[in-house]
């Protein structure tokens, strides 16, 4: 890797650690703190926001009717959602030990917590669920097959990629047949290290 992709590497790291301290002064404003991964709001913070709960009959007379008609599609979705969660965790179990992958871990990537918002009703509390679940169920399963691509074919593509994961940049390029066997070693080497 060139010491400009880790330059570059290097700042998007800082820039991760200056958004979480972001985030951080957000706890304050929302005058919530997270002890143990759990959310405690303060009393006022919890008052005010089941004084703006919009009640659930109210919420559903207001809704958008193409909303209503659709949602059926969106849930139908939690089969093959689910099938997937469990084929990635199975093929992890077995494949990731084979291989000397350290094992991802499902609750570094699927937070469910947003059903404890008192300002949320019943079927909001339901929606934040399943989006919880389904998007962090595809960040597990990006960083599982990141991982898998990492140890079997860490080779950039001719043509770029919209949204990289994190170890796409230390990939070979794209045409270095030379590199190859070398930089394989590297990168299988890497990931069965990394624990992260």
């Amino acid at each position: 890797m060139t010491s400009r992709i880790e330059q570059i590497l290097a700042r998007i790291d800082a820039l991760h650690d200056e958004l979480e301290a972001a985030i951080a002064e957000r706890r304050a404003q929302f005058r919530y703190r997270l002890e143990r991964n759990s959310v405690r709001f303060e009393a006022e913070a919890k008052r005010r926001h089941r004084a703006l709960r919009v009640r659930l009959g109210t919420f559903l007379a207001r809704a958008n009717p193409w909303h209503v008609a659709t949602a059926p599609l969106i849930y139908s979705l939690i089969f093959p959602f689910a099938l997937l969660d469990l084929f990635v965790s199975v093929y992890q179990a077995v494949c990731f030990r084979a291989y000397g992958i350290p094992r991802v871990k499902r609750r570094d990537h699927i937070r469910i917590d947003r059903q404890h918002l008192a300002y949320l009703n019943a079927l909001q509390k339901l929606n934040c669920v399943y989006c919880g679940y389904c998007n962090g169920l595809l960040s597990y399963v990006t960083e599982i097959a990141s991982r898998t691509e990492a140890f079997w074919c860490p080779i950039k593509h001719a043509a770029r990629v919209a949204q990289p994961h994190r170890r796409y940049p230390e990939f070979m390029d794209y045409g270095d047949a030379e590199g190859f066997d070398s930089g394989l070693a590297r990168s299988r080497e890497a990931v069965t290290r990394d624990d992260a």
